[in-house]
């Protein structure tokens, strides 16, 4: 009898327990699930539910959205053509969707956070990478060897040997000169004196350059006059006897005249009175044509030549201890001279006394022949 009471309650439990899962009650319980649970919408573009039962309280203060839905909740969801995608823009941030509260009191319904659809983006086109030619590597300053351009050669003085050849073919060791001889051999005399014409003294040149350039310059050209003029008796025949102060040498980018040369180059650049016995005027008086070119080698051992053999010739000068007559040369260029008595003693073979009168012999301008 006890275990039949056992039994008889079991059996009422199970079928009350059968009654409360009947089709009636299963529909009342959705009905009522879906008064508690309302359908939920995407937001419109203004981020609320226009058609959502949402009081005023509720709409002030919306629950913070999450980014991660509840799982525990299965909400009924509208269907795909209910849905509206709104369109976002790629700067703007993705706002809070307020969440409605249920209605019923203790029951809440799920926090749902819809993922917003966003734009679709066009895939970025992959970019073409220019791959930059190799660069050569540049030299580095220091690898770099800087050419240094030669400054050209400064020009040399010219040879004066086809010069040397005519005076030691056609004049002697005494100074007379063969001007026929040289008549013959004019073409090598113009060949020279073009030589000259064509390198004129540069500032390089030695000193002893330059003087031997001037005096061969001096001597050749009045040769020239001679034979462009031969036979002639004597060069003050020329140019009214003012021969001298004729400009007609030409030398480089100037023309010059014999006095230029004397007077205004060789006497007051060097100074040096030696250059007296160097220079040939053509005429029996002056001191011999030197029988050979001047050079920068043989400049001083020439003009001492010159000096004293000049200066001891009776033909030019009588020297004695008390009284000499002396060329026309030492009274007109005095002043290179100084003391008369003393510079011929510096070269004399005879002794003369400082007090010793002194004169002058006439000069001759015959032809030097």
């Amino acid at each position: 009898m006890k275990y039949l009471s056992q039994f008889g309650l079991l059996a009422f439990l199970f079928l009350f327990t059968a009654c409360q899962a009947s089709p009636e009650n299963q529909t009342t319980a959705t009905a009522s699930q879906k008064e508690v649970v309302p359908s939920i919408e995407l937001p419109n573009e203004r981020g609320t539910n226009p058609g959502s039962d949402v009081s005023e309280e509720e709409k002030a203060s919306p629950n913070t959205t999450s980014h991660e839905p509840t799982p525990t909740a299965t909400p009924k969801v509208s269907s795909p053509a209910a849905v509206k995608v709104p369109t976002t823009s790629r700067a703007s941030s993705i706002e809070a969707i307020p969440t409605p509260k249920a209605k019923e009191e203790n029951k809440t319904s799920p926090i749902i956070t819809p993922t917003t659809i966003p734009e679709a983006t066009p895939p970025s086109p992959t970019p073409t990478v220019v791959t930059p030619a190799e660069e050569l590597p540049s030299a580095e300053v220091e690898d770099i060897i800087p050419v240094k351009e030669e400054a050209p050669a400064a020009p040399v003085a010219p040879s004066h040997d086809s010069w040397n050849t005519l005076l030691t073919q056609h004049v002697t060791s005494t100074g007379k000169v063969n001007y026929k001889g040289l008549k013959a051999k004019q073409k090598e005399l113009e060949a020279y004196l073009k030589l000259l014409s064509d390198n004129p003294v540069q500032t390089s040149w030695s000193r002893n350059e330059k003087m031997a350039y001037w005096i061969n310059a001096y001597n050749a050209f009045t040769v020239k006059l001679i034979l462009d003029n031969y036979p002639l008796s004597s060069i003050t025949n020329l140019s009214g006897g003012k021969v001298w102060d004729k400009k007609w040498i030409k030398l480089g980018g100037k023309t010059y005249s014999l006095n230029n040369i004397e007077n205004d180059i060789l006497r007051p650049q060097y100074k040096d009175a030696r250059i007296h016995f160097a220079v040939n005027c053509a005429a029996k008086s002056c001191p011999p044509l030197l029988n050979r070119a001047w050079t920068a080698s043989n400049l001083n051992t020439y003009l001492e030549r010159q000096a004293k053999q000049f200066i001891n010739n009776s033909q030019y000068n009588q020297l004695s201890a008390d009284k000499v007559t002396i060329s026309k040369i030492f009274e007109w260029y005095a002043a290179d001279f100084g003391n008369i008595v003393t510079y011929l003693n510096k070269y004399s073979t005879t002794s003369i006394n400082a007090k010793a009168q002194v004169g002058y012999q006439n000069y001759d301008w015959a032809l030097n022949q």
